[in-house]
């Protein structure tokens, strides 16, 4: 069994959850034990998370993780304003910094600065590999995190809705750019303080949310797997 399985990912379920889940039914599917079975998946997304994740399937897929991990990726966005969290999104330590109110006018100026290429430096809390290890976990043992800035590509920062404390995005980026990073960072620009509160991928390259199926439909795994 081989392809590309397209699944909505569920809030509270980690990248390998949804890997681990399908490994099991592609295991039963073929009438295998689990690790005899190859699944992976190319570009994760953080637990509290909803949305867009390509599963590969089988080992002509699996080695191809790198390729479809480089894809510009598409996500609906809301950003709350006053705060900040220890770690970007609703999971974190939540701190109230600000009761600055910044003014449409304000934050539509604030995004134009984020669009085209920027140099972003990637959250403490993310898988990031520092010394071979990943760079939440030192985050979560209390050690200090440091994390050279990168150059990503910010293709598309669309205002949808703006109703203080909460703003609604529509983003494009290139591969490698951290969304809770760029919220945090058009928070500070504002001078008010921001984290992200929801965050749902919707397209990876020409791959739309639409075409995805919900995690518990991966019982129809044969029915759903395309090759490309």
């Amino acid at each position: 069994m081989q392809g590309i399985l397209l699944v909505d990912k569920p809030a509270g379920w980690t990248s390998f959850d949804v890997v681990n889940y399908v490994r099991k039914q592609v295991a039963a599917a073929e009438d295998k034990k689990p690790k005899q079975v190859k699944v992976g998946h190319a570009g994760t997304l953080d637990p509290f998370a909803t949305g867009l994740l390509i599963v590969l399937v089988g080992k002509d897929y699996t080695r191809r993780a790198a390729e479809f991990s480089k894809l510009d990726k598409t996500y609906e966005v809301t950003m709350h304003l006053g705060q900040t969290s220890s770690t970007g999104d609703p999971e974190g330590e939540i701190t109230t910094v600000s009761d600055t109110i910044p003014t449409r006018s304000d934050l539509e100026k604030a995004l134009l600065e984020f669009t085209g290429k920027i140099m972003q430096t990637p959250p403490a809390y993310s898988a990031i590999k520092l010394n071979g290890q990943r760079a939440y976990k030192l985050a979560r043992a209390g050690k200090t995190v440091t994390i050279e800035p990168r150059q990503v590509t910010i293709n598309r920062l669309e205002l949808v809705d703006y109703k203080y404390p909460d703003v609604r995005l529509i983003v494009a980026v290139s591969s490698g750019t951290y969304i809770r990073s760029l919220v945090e960072d058009i928070g500070k620009a504002l001078g008010a303080g921001a984290y992200t509160t929801q965050l749902r991928r919707t397209w990876i390259d020409s791959f739309d949310i639409k075409d995805a199926i919900a995690i518990k439909q991966t019982e129809h795994i044969l029915d759903n797997l395309r090759l490309h």
